[in-house]
């Protein structure tokens, strides 16, 4: 039997998203434009890692890479949101590996996310200066908090994933500003290719004081 979920939905903020100069920018009702979370903290993070691993595998390896895991986690967040809005078709024409992948993390949804406030949410913080949208805002386990999924071919260790810490961060205190609603948690659901998922679940104050360095720099 699956689950329905309880919904508190906010009223949505209309951003406008275009790519200029293959980064990502948001133009806000007001008409300022802001670089998304994910552009300025691609911009801000190390990547020498990153940097090794295409070198490590090719060029060609590491783009080919790259694109079946956007197509893949596009797919399975499609999955998840029409699963949170309570939507009776799900999967639709989905591949098969992609259901099997938003499969393996639904337990974990059914167990600990309700009372839903938003789903695929526009987000901005002027104060920041950056905005983007945020996978999911709901209780976790009865605590408020921002949700991401994502998809990995391999199980990944925690300090490799600062991040996602700070993505998830900057959407809570944009939320917060927003609507008014408190966010001291922050959780990542990571569904890995022949493994159990991961879930990291966070208090989100660890974050602040790195995310206020980084976007006011």
């Amino acid at each position: 039997m699956r689950k329905k979920f309880k919904h508190n939905l906010v009223n949505p903020i209309d951003l406008k998203q275009q790519m200029i100069d293959g980064k990502r920018y948001y133009t806000l009702p007001s008409g300022e434009q802001f670089k998304s979370v994910t552009t300025v903290l691609s911009e801000k993070i190390d990547k020498t890692a990153l940097y090794e691993w295409r070198k490590r595998v090719g060029k060609e390896e590491a783009t080919k890479i790259t694109v079946q895991a956007g197509r893949r986690g596009t797919s399975v967040h499609a999955i998840a949101e029409r699963y949170l809005l309570n939507e009776e078709d799900i999967y639709k024409k989905e591949m098969p590996t992609n259901i099997d992948t938003f499969n393996s993390i639904k337990y974990i949804i059914d167990e600990n996310v309700d009372n839903v406030y938003g789903v695929e949410l526009p987000l901005f913080s002027k104060a920041l200066k950056t905005a983007g949208k945020t996978d999911l805002v709901a209780k976790f386990n009865g605590t408020p908090s921002i949700i991401d999924f994502k998809t990995s071919r391999k199980t990944k260790k925690e300090e490799w994933i600062e991040n996602y810490f700070l993505q998830s961060t900057i959407y809570s205190m944009m939320f917060e500003a927003l609507y008014k609603i408190k966010i001291p948690q922050i959780a990542i659901i990571i569904a890995v290719d022949h493994e159990d998922p991961q879930l990291f679940v966070k208090d989100r104050g660890l974050y602040v004081n790195k995310v206020i360095e980084l976007f006011t720099q």
